[in-house]
């Protein structure tokens, strides 16, 4: 079968990429222009602002990728772009890039979900293989979910209200860290001791996850300290908070593995981007004598390259959309799984 070479587009938040990836797992050029520090002196993104850099940026990253892989816009066999979810503007902005370059080069055009794209940037480092446990975790995200084929998914357990991302997030917000407030949480974290009782989230035997518990004790720790007049040891809380939210998502991953005759685990989204979590599932997956596969760093966080690939299967399905094609801010990824 004759090689086949997707260009990816990824505008989802706070970050312009464009990628070309062959038959779903070889990378040919990628670029990744950031916002961060636009966005770091408002304390979080501006959707106006992020949708304004995505239109002002956008070409300029096409003509870089195309000029690192040696290629033209004609020579790829399709336009693939995330339509969900994210922000509407920063999204609308990919997209109708995306029903451009389709219409003008005419190449199919594939709706990509964000979340797929975490999923198969695995791929990237080795070829998924079936079945295997995914799990998912983001910002809008926490998921045990068994995959038996290329998008074929069966969710074994979701989180009741918070995502462990959000709740990073929420943490950050009120220790007053910088953005991004979950990276920052880490740093806080590698200098601390988890000296602070903070309760256990979802502590059963289930495998659905739920953090707002652990995330408003966070809360009303850092409010009553500061009633009573004490400093709070921020290091130390970021540690703590850390510790028990990580080990809750490794705690249920464990009685999932223990549950399935499933071999193969795989990580996906924005939070697989930390050390701890990596650390402790490599440590799990040893024990278990389970196959771990977590993408590089820079596949974790938000990219093209990731689209791409998981824009591939559906190549092959033939699963193109029309020039009508609409973003969507909110896009539950595992609607249709069992």
């Amino acid at each position: 079968m004759k090689d086949v070479y997707i260009l990816g587009i990824e505008s989802s938040c706070d970050e312009t990429s464009i990628s070309i990836v062959k038959n779903g797992y070889q990378e040919i050029a990628t670029t990744v222009l950031t916002q961060m520090d636009t966005h770091a002196r408002y304390g979080g993104v501006v959707p106006e602002i992020a949708s304004r850099m995505h239109t002002e940026n956008i070409t300029m990253v096409l003509e870089d990728v195309l000029n690192k892989a040696h290629m033209r816009v004609s020579d790829v066999d399709a336009i693939a772009v995330t339509y969900a979810p994210g922000l509407l503007g920063s999204l609308l902005v990919g997209v109708e890039f995306a029903k451009v370059l389709a219409f003008v080069y005419d190449k199919p055009l594939i709706a990509t979900h964000h979340i797929a794209g975490h999923i198969y940037a695995n791929n990237l480092v080795k070829k998924i293989t079936f079945p295997t446990l995914a799990l998912v975790v983001s910002g809008g995200h926490t998921e045990l979910v068994v995959m038996e084929d290329d998008y074929k998914f069966k969710v074994l357990g979701t989180t009741l209200d918070d995502a462990i991302g959000e709740s990073f997030d929420k943490v950050a917000r009120v220790l007053d860290l910088p953005y991004p407030g979950g990276p920052n949480v880490e740093k806080y974290a590698l200098k601390g001791q988890p000296t602070y009782d903070l309760p256990i989230p979802m502590n059963n035997n289930e495998l659905n996850f739920s953090y707002s518990g652990l995330k408003s004790a966070v809360i009303n720790l850092v409010h009553n300290e500061h009633q009573r007049g004490r400093e709070i040891r921020k290091y130390d809380l970021a540690c703590s908070f850390q510790t028990v939210a990580i080990d809750e998502l490794i705690r249920k991953t464990r009685l999932a593995l223990d549950q399935l005759p499933i071999k193969s685990l795989i990580v996906a989204g924005g939070v697989s981007a930390n050390n701890y979590l990596r650390e402790e599932l490599a440590k799990l997956c040893r024990e278990l004598d389970v196959e771990l596969s977590i993408p590089p760093l820079k596949y974790c966080t938000d990219n093209a390259t990731m689209i791409a690939c998981a824009a591939y299967p559906q190549y092959l399905k033939g699963d193109f959309s029309g020039l009508d094609l609409s973003a969507k801010s909110q896009a539950y990824f595992f609607e249709n799984a069992e």
